[in-house]
């Protein structure tokens, strides 16, 4: 089982991994090693609630695909091991995020003396501008 909070947990037999080269420079180690991971986990059998599901979407964007099936890849190292850790600690860390719940934003007005400055600070940019455009008459 892996934590993924106090109260939620995903078990380890649901995620499916797929090892495979990794792409980029590496010599012979990325031609003949499958170092590189893909990791799918299905979000429909994680007893994710509406809001978090809904979060999750938002937060993992193309990693998602149409049948709530999220697929993360790791390539960075060289070692299987290390990018499949890699990649876990990436489900975990976007699951994280999704549980969390955002703090509401509430609305504020700006203080009289803020709104007073700014009031100023407009008039007297008003007259910078307004003095460059009439030019002085010489008689």
């Amino acid at each position: 089982m892996i934590r993924i909070s106090d109260s939620f947990f995903i078990d380890e037999r649901d995620i499916k991994e797929t090892f495979m080269r990794a792409s980029g420079p590496g010599g012979q180690n990325v031609n003949k090693v499958s170092t590189a991971v893909e990791l799918r986990y299905d979000v429909t059998i994680s007893g994710l609630g509406e809001e978090a599901l809904a979060r999750l979407e938002t937060l993992a964007g193309r990693q998602m695909t149409l049948d709530k099936v999220l697929v993360i890849q790791a390539q960075e190292f060289r070692s299987q091991e290390r990018n499949r850790a890699l990649a876990q600690e990436k489900l975990v860390t976007l699951l994280q995020k999704a549980l969390m719940k955002p703090k509401p934003r509430r609305a504020t007005q700006p203080s009289y003396s803020s709104t007073l400055k700014r009031l100023e600070t407009k008039v007297k940019r008003g007259r910078t501008k307004n003095l460059r455009q009439n030019k002085p008459e010489m008689d």
